[in-house]
């Protein structure tokens, strides 16, 4: 469903979409044809928020040609008419997974709220196979909102610096080979980045708790869920805890229980003993970063090795001290079935513990 600022936008892009197209060049024609080099040949291409179509003939082929305003997608045809042309929202696209192998998105995730940003990146990363390139141009600067200048007044607008949208890429699951502002433009924030082999974040406002693993193992990662393995205790104990009412639907707890879900490693691995010190630590970083702006309950780490690797080599499961990010912080033994000596009743207490730290820390 189309959010009620974007709306607004759509709605402005459907009265005046031949005026746009008239009004505005085709600015990145070298940068379309640079990711339509990348592309697995006879792999599909996507332009994400497509407009009028005006970079479609340099993206190769088979080509998608995917816009909000169904306005947009009609010239999209008129300027690409063997382009594949879909209305959709770019926070709920209709993609099965990995059935695109590459991704052009010009001024498109520019509408999409920045607390909103990481779901519709997860939802990108759902969409690509692993490898597949991504191309995105985005507004540089502060906050968001209408702007006073703009030409085509009604539309919203998220601006983003480069660190702060690497962040939010690398938690989406990707691997970002350039993120800087436009060296034609500094009104332009341009990424390019790769899907991983690893899970995206399921993050957003409003979260009772976010929940911390290690890493994902190369099974999660391939099955698009965390904890996936048939020997993880997490999901069982998280239904019996109450956190969860579906097993293994990352976003259903998400957006019917609050439940948030993050790695502080972002690499897949087999097992988490291949992962260093300094990963923990650079993981923690931006996993602190993450936690100072979406302002969640508390954030459970479910794994003690991480967390004494990165921040306090001394911990012991139960609350932290001086919590995490500005919020409380609970630690608990890992899930993993290769911890045996920590039994399942346990671990169903540390995240009832977990949750009601989280729910205390919101009532304040």
């Amino acid at each position: 469903m189309i959010r009620a600022v974007e709306r607004d936008t759509v709605s402005v892009y459907e009265q005046r979409a031949q005026e746009w197209r008239d009004r505005r060049p085709a600015r990145f024609v070298q940068r379309a044809e640079r990711l339509a080099t990348a592309v697995r040949p006879g792999a599909v291409t996507a332009d994400l928020g497509c407009g009028a179509g005006l970079h479609l003939p340099h993206l190769g082929r088979p080509v998608l040609a995917l816009d909000a305003a169904l306005a947009m997608a009609r010239l999209a045809l008129e300027a690409a008419p063997d382009a594949w042309p879909v209305q959709a929202d770019l926070e709920a696209l209709p993609l099965r997974r990995a059935a695109l192998g590459g991704a052009w998105a010009r001024a498109s995730y520019l509408h999409v709220r920045r607390d909103h940003l990481p779901w519709a990146l997860m939802e990108l990363h759902r969409a690509l196979e692993v490898g597949a390139p991504a191309d995105l141009t985005m507004r540089h600067g502060d906050g968001e909102g209408p702007i006073a200048d703009d030409d085509f007044s009604g539309r919203f607008f998220a601006h983003w610096r480069p660190a702060e949208l690497t962040d939010v890429l690398v938690g989406a699951g990707f691997d970002v080979h350039e993120c800087a502002v436009d060296s034609r433009s500094d009104e332009w924030v341009v990424a390019r980045a790769v899907r991983a082999r690893t899970l995206a974040d399921t993050v957003g406002s409003g979260m009772r708790l976010l929940v911390c693993g290690l890493n994902p193992s190369l099974y999660a990662a391939d099955a698009g869920v965390g904890f996936a393995r048939p020997g993880n205790r997490f999901w069982a104990a998280a239904g019996a805890a109450g956190l969860v009412s579906r097993p293994r639907d990352a976003r259903h707890a998400l957006t019917d229980h609050g439940i948030g879900m993050t790695d502080l490693v972002k690499r897949a691995t087999p097992r988490a003993d291949g992962l260093t010190a300094g990963e923990y630590r650079t993981g923690a970083a931006r996993v602190e970063r993450l936690v100072r702006w979406l302002r969640p309950g508390a954030v459970c780490f479910v794994g003690l090795a991480g967390w004494r690797a990165a921040v306090d080599r001394r911990a012991q499961p139960g609350p932290q001290p001086d919590g995490f990010g500005g919020v409380p912080a609970y630690v608990m033994p890992s899930t993993s079935g290769l911890n045996a000596r920590t039994r399942p009743d346990e671990l169903v207490a540390h995240l009832r513990a977990a949750a009601a730290l989280a729910n205390a820390s919101m009532k304040r």
